[in-house]
């Protein structure tokens, strides 16, 4: 009920928000328009998930974001039954519900992200493996397959449990048993078949999803950057939340689960080794090149049943209960300020969510313009400004197109709409750049067009320029 609850203030609020989706979300959006099973940079769930949603009530950005608050509810479900099975049932609902209010949770629940669905597939597949690994059944091998495979699906970033399998069997006897059993080797053909598909289209589009992924690593320059690795491990604070991840740390420091010794470790020896391990290589990650905040999210399903449990077992459940009203706080005044902003009592200098505006103007704009030009199309050199205009000027029913420069596709768009001169030699240019003279000496006519201005935070302005081109 408390979930729900949390769920229902979430809805509500993506319900009265005004906010135009950001770039990322609005891309998402557009793949959900022609399904397939691979992108340029992501796998495909997310826009499956997209489009199941917006089948049932539309395309307005709430119903985009609406599986976001809804799968995380799902995910705090499963979070019970793992706390349940590992420890007890009171262990089972303080993780459901720390999980469902941790700051990163509250921020993902506004908006539609790959992270949603990871977070969920790799909670149904980590309560599938302990519940293996104590029955045997091969109904749990069956789930434990489907949900490796679907994750994949969601993001790449799943393979990170099998790292984290075979770091448990490296601690563990009993789970060196089960990883050499048929049940672990029928999970992971499960697997490979589910994301099979993906991997096909991958192999047809020249590996683009698996390249982009090793290329947003970025380790082609110095690999030694000591600012960014403080710079994400400071980020954790605010990602599971300062009290939660100081007692993660307090766990691994003072009860070093990794060992044996006691009575009823094996759960911690566990939840260690799906913790751990994907902590560990993205701070390496983050030593050698860069690593965005949310790089080692499925870390925190494992943790939050940890680090609640020792709170518990250590009588230190007051903690635990000011962390969580801490994270409440935090959550209303995000959802207050949203609120607030949508209804306009928000001053533009303190308007925190003004790079998610402005994009609605641009739409409507471009769609007025292009009523006057029949027969051209809309051309761009940026994926951002494209998937927006792909939401905003969705049933205007002209042509978007993007500028590739030849070459490898760098990203969904110059792979299924790039510039053709045979076949749009008339264009509406819309860009960012003040002199994008490297487009523009490429045609015969060039003709510039008053600009757009959309105010931004602090008084900064995003200055959109148009071009009508031909030839």
């Amino acid at each position: 009920m408390a979930v729900l609850a949390i769920t229902a203030v979430r809805v509500a609020v993506l319900a009265v928000s005004d906010l135009n989706l950001h770039g990322d979300e609005a891309q998402y959006w557009s793949w959900s328009q022609g399904l397939a099973f691979g992108y340029v940079s992501k796998p495909p769930m997310i826009a499956w998930i997209i489009a199941a949603t917006t089948a049932i009530c539309g395309d307005g950005e709430w119903c985009v974001r609406l599986a976001s608050p809804l799968v995380h509810a799902a995910t705090s479900g499963i979070i019970f039954l793992l706390g349940r099975e590992i420890y007890d049932d009171r262990t089972g609902f303080w993780a459901s519900i720390t999980y469902a209010t941790l700051p990163a949770v509250s921020y993902s629940s506004g908006i539609i992200s790959t992270d949603v669905p990871l977070l969920f597939f790799w909670s149904v597949a980590l309560y599938a493996f302990v519940r293996l690994s104590r029955s045997r059944h091969v109904g749990w091998a069956v789930l434990l397959g489907v949900s490796v495979g679907l994750g994949l699906l969601s993001k790449y970033a799943m393979i990170y449990f099998v790292l984290c399998g075979v770091v448990y069997g490296v601690i563990s006897v009993e789970a060196r048993r089960l990883l050499f059993s048929r049940h672990v080797a029928l999970a992971l053909i499960l697997g490979a078949l589910i994301i099979a598909p993906n991997v096909v289209w991958n192999v047809q589009h020249g590996w683009a999803t698996f390249s982009h992924t090793a290329e947003n690593a970025k380790w082609s320059g110095p690999l030694f950057h000591p600012d960014k690795m403080l710079e994400f491990f400071g980020a954790q604070f605010g990602v599971f939340g300062p009290m939660l991840f100081a007692g993660l740390l307090w766990w691994l420091a003072a009860h070093r689960p990794w060992r044996g010794s006691r009575r009823g470790d094996e759960g911690a020896r566990l939840l260690f080794a799906f913790t751990v391990p994907v902590l560990v290589v993205v701070i390496v990650q983050s030593l050698l090149s860069r690593a965005h905040a949310n790089w080692a999210a499925v870390t925190y399903v494992a943790a939050t049943v940890a680090v609640v449990a020792w709170f518990l077992q250590r009588d230190r459940a007051r903690i635990m209960r000011a962390s969580l009203a801490l994270h409440v706080v935090v959550a209303a005044l995000i959802y207050g300020l949203v609120a607030v902003a949508s209804s306009g009592g928000l001053p533009s200098r303190l308007d925190v969510f003004a790079r998610l505006r402005g994009w609605d103007v641009l739409g409507r704009e471009v769609a007025t313009l292009m009523a006057e030009r029949p027969g051209a199309a809309v051309l761009t050199d940026d994926r951002m400004i494209m998937a927006e205009l792909l939401y905003y000027t969705r049933d205007a029913g002209f042509s978007i197109v993007i500028w590739s420069g030849g070459g490898k596709a760098r990203n969904q768009y110059e792979l299924s709409a790039p510039f053709d001169r045979t076949t749009t030699p008339r264009v509406f240019y819309v860009t960012t750049l003040s002199k994008p003279n490297h487009i523009l000496d490429r045609f015969a006519v060039a003709r510039p067009l008053p600009s757009l201005s959309i105010p931004e935070h602090r008084g900064r302005t995003r200055v959109f320029h148009f071009y009508d081109l031909d030839g």
